[in-house]
């Protein structure tokens, strides 16, 4: 379900109440994303976000996206918690669309040197552009099949052996490709492709990733060494297309 953000310049897939499932820019606008270098703490990194946007002259109804790093993957229970946190900084910002987030989110646990902290690692909005823009960006999706409340149903299970994690791949790859198809648009049109695992990704980039994306495959993916946010997920992968990339810092 696609719907339209006028007053942000983009329209987005409908997700849950974290976060829509990815953002499209519409016709007359693109999608910038930013990198904070170093990462910024997220009570700082919203602040950071307030600012950016004002410089820039666009309201916060043009956030679009956001990347944020957790230290360790938490329970079902204490990923709500945190989402309580979460939307309590976005209410105030007044981006709900008739109760609908319309603002994707990654959201991961570094393996090696985590953070210390919730931190903001890079987030997306729009500007306007008088070229045609086909730029989006999708929200992290993991294995799940459905969430209720702290009950995940997880693809494949704990299975994390080759045959496990390319199942697991092929079901996170083929949702994101209706998310797309959702936002009339393809893989092709990525600049950016990120897998999100602990595990040997090699197999999965090979058999399944790869081939999947096409001729953004000839861009490569980017493997980050990091967990999804939730104990029982072994994968996570994002993607986005943006001509601007800029580097920000506190």
């Amino acid at each position: 379900m696609l719907i339209d953000n006028p007053k942000g310049g983009f329209s987005f897939v409908k997700g849950i109440g974290p976060f829509s499932s990815g953002a499209v820019a519409n016709a007359g606008f693109e999608i910038v994303h930013a990198i904070a270098v170093p990462v910024i703490k997220l009570d700082d990194g919203y602040e950071v976000i307030e600012r950016h946007m004002r410089d820039a002259g666009r309201p916060m109804n043009a956030v679009c996206g956001m990347e944020l790093r957790i230290p360790k993957p938490l329970t079902p229970a204490g990923f709500e918690e945190f989402n309580r946190g979460y939307l309590k900084r976005l209410a105030a910002w007044e981006v709900h669309l008739d109760g609908n987030n319309p603002i994707a989110r990654t959201n991961v646990a570094i393996e090696i040197a985590p953070v210390t902290e919730p931190v903001l690692f890079g987030f997306y909005y729009t500007v306007p552009c008088s070229t045609r823009s086909r730029t989006f960006v999708l929200a992290g999706a993991g294995e799940v099949k459905s969430m209720r409340g702290t009950d995940l149903e997880i693809v494949a299970g704990s299975d994390v052996s080759p045959a496990g994690l390319t199942e697991k791949t092929k079901f996170v790859m083929d949702l994101l490709s209706d998310r797309l198809g959702e936002m009339k648009m393809t893989w092709a049109d990525a600049t950016s492709v990120n897998l999100y695992t602990v595990h040997d990704a090699h197999p999965m980039i090979a058999s399944t990733i790869l081939p999947a994306i096409g001729t953004a495959a000839n861009r490569g993916i980017t493997w980050h060494y990091s967990r999804p946010p939730i104990i029982a997920m072994e994968l996570e992968i994002d993607a986005h297309a943006a001509m601007r990339e800029i580097v920000i810092a506190k």
